[in-house]
């Protein structure tokens, strides 16, 4: 078993730009990847279990509206329209009590995240993906270069993808493979996850806000970060 112990002669230590972390996605994927030791072996890993899992894409989709049908203030999020969406024949439902399951603007929503997880499985992780990846997280926040009126607090964000993260889990291990690729797999979705989930925290939070305000007046479509709440607010006055 190697040692835990570090010869620091002969560490060598990568810098970091900070501004770039909140500026470029490719370059916060990248350090958020390389610290997590996220490369190509997990790539491999989910490309290899992609086709045992793609069936599995229907049930897991499913499953993730159930879980949001579960409580009422998930729900009523998806009582408004998706960005993308465009009804045909009908009107947006905008009262959650009166939501199906089955309705046209849940039915956008479940292929749109078909389609999330078909990328997932299938795309090669290179810069256009990446910026794919935080669409996904700016497009349910609260930001000024979107269409729809959804805006998800963090908190639904971080219990969803937790669930996801359960089902998939579930899902490869139904797949009886060796232990060794049912391990690689697991392991390789949840640091992705994990990624994602970064990609979602950056709109959320104020890291960072002073290069996002810097390059706003420079770049009039940037995209804003979420203003600080009261208790936020409260908390910068008093401390």
């Amino acid at each position: 078993m190697p040692s835990l112990a570090t010869d620091s002669a002969a560490h060598k230590m990568e810098h970091i730009e900070r501004s770039k972390l909140y500026t470029d996605p490719v370059y916060r994927f990248q350090y958020v990847a390389n610290f997590m030791d996220f490369g190509d072996d997990d790539v491999d890993a989910i490309k290899g279990a992609a086709e045992l899992i793609k069936p599995l894409v229907p049930t897991v989709v499913d499953a993730v509206y159930r879980k949001l049908h579960t409580f009422d203030i998930t729900w009523d999020v998806m009582a408004k329209r998706h960005e993308g969406f465009t009804p045909s024949g009908s009107k947006v439902i905008e009262k959650s009590s009166e939501l199906s399951e089955d309705a046209d603007q849940i039915k956008f929503r479940k292929d749109m995240l078909s389609r999330y997880f078909a990328k997932l499985l299938e795309n090669p992780y290179d810069e256009r993906m990446i910026k794919y990846l935080e669409y996904v997280a700016r497009i349910h926040t609260d930001t000024p270069t979107k269409k729809s009126k959804i805006n998800v607090d963090l908190i639904h964000i971080n219990a969803l993808l937790g669930y996801v993260e359960t089902v998939l889990i579930g899902g490869v291990k139904s797949l009886n493979l060796d232990r060794d690729t049912e391990y690689k797999a697991i392991t390789a979705f949840g640091k992705l996850l994990w990624i994602q989930n970064d990609f979602f925290i950056k709109f959320y939070c104020r890291d960072g806000a002073e290069y996002l305000e810097d390059s706003a007046s420079a770049n009039t479509t940037a995209v804003a970060v979420r203003q600080p709440g009261i208790f936020a607010r409260l908390w910068n006055f008093f401390f």
